[in-house]
């Protein structure tokens, strides 16, 4: 299949497009530069500009581009960027598609735990509705944005990301030093639940979509076994040899990051089961957090 990727430098898509070719795909990068050769296809979001003609003839598109959501405070600004690079790239690329002579198969377009909001020990499969706060109105919105694909018999999947993990970039890679350094330790109280997955996980389960016609609608991209953040910070402490003691205040938190971000990024509570991808048949290389972190980083 001839695959076309958006958001193929960030973590998730640079590990997609090193994939595809192993699985038997063609990748094709949707890219804001001049394009460097036939791999490449430009666009540009924010301006409302994408080459049509050059959409002919792909057969999935994976969709993962989007502002960052962490590294630092959520100021209005920061809010309109996050936002707007998702649901007005998504109805963008969405309304082209079902505008083609012969649209792609699918359409897999990424979207985020965030979707549920905080909601303490609730069990959250897919068909749970989506949760209050920024995050989760931004969720819906960016999901709701491809349905003009939809509409044109294109079969669009939103992948919820849970928390990636993974050495070279992400949440984990930001937590390493301050955990290697001994000062690592939970968020808050540490009883909001923890719902991760590996990097690895993530790119087979994205594949798998690709050419599983039973995925339709959301699926949950997590690992079967959340953990409470407090168990994650003893877990990667363990694995690290270093203490995982040291808690960081929710007030601090805040102070730092703002309310918003602090509390939607770090403090809420998600425990989430990923009810689709095992109904589809997917199994999930790495189920417990530990090894999966002891893998994760054995190269770091």
């Amino acid at each position: 299949m001839r695959v076309l990727v958006s958001g193929a430098s960030g973590l998730i898509g640079g590990a997609l497009v090193a994939a595809l070719p192993a699985a038997g795909h063609a990748c094709v990068r949707l890219v804001r530069h001049t394009p460097r050769g036939p791999g490449e296809l430009a666009w540009d979001p924010a301006a409302g500009s994408l080459d049509r003609a050059g959409l002919e003839g792909v057969d999935a598109v994976v969709h993962l581009a989007g502002e960052p959501i962490a590294g630092g405070r959520w100021t209005a600004a920061r809010r309109e960027r996050i936002e707007s690079s998702r649901v007005r790239s998504t109805a963008l690329l969405a309304s082209a598609l079902a505008g083609l002579a012969r649209p792609p198969a699918v359409m897999l377009c990424a979207s985020a735990m965030g979707f549920y909001g905080d909601r303490g020990d609730e069990f959250l499969t897919e068909a749970s509705p989506p949760g209050r706060g920024f995050l989760g109105e931004v969720a819906a919105r960016w999901e709701a944005a491809a349905a003009p694909a939809a509409g044109a018999g294109i079969r669009v999947v939103h992948s919820r990301f849970g928390l990636v993990l993974a050495a070279a970039g992400g949440a984990l890679h930001e937590m390493l030093p301050i955990f290697r350094a001994g000062l690592g330790g939970p968020f808050g109280n540490g009883r909001q639940w923890c719902s991760w997955v590996t990097l690895a996980d993530t790119v087979r389960a994205l594949v798998f979509a690709i050419g599983t016609d039973a995925l339709r609608g959301p699926f949950n991209v997590v690992a079967p076994e959340p953990v409470r953040n407090a168990e994650f910070a003893r877990a990667l402490g363990r694995v690290l040899r270093r203490p995982a003691l040291l808690p960081a205040p929710a007030f601090a938190l805040r102070l730092v990051l703002g309310r918003g971000a602090a509390d939607e990024l770090l403090l809420a509570s998600q425990r989430i089961s990923p009810v689709a991808l095992h109904a589809a048949g997917f199994h999930f290389a790495d189920g417990e957090l530990e090894p999966a972190l002891r893998a994760t980083l054995a190269t770091a």
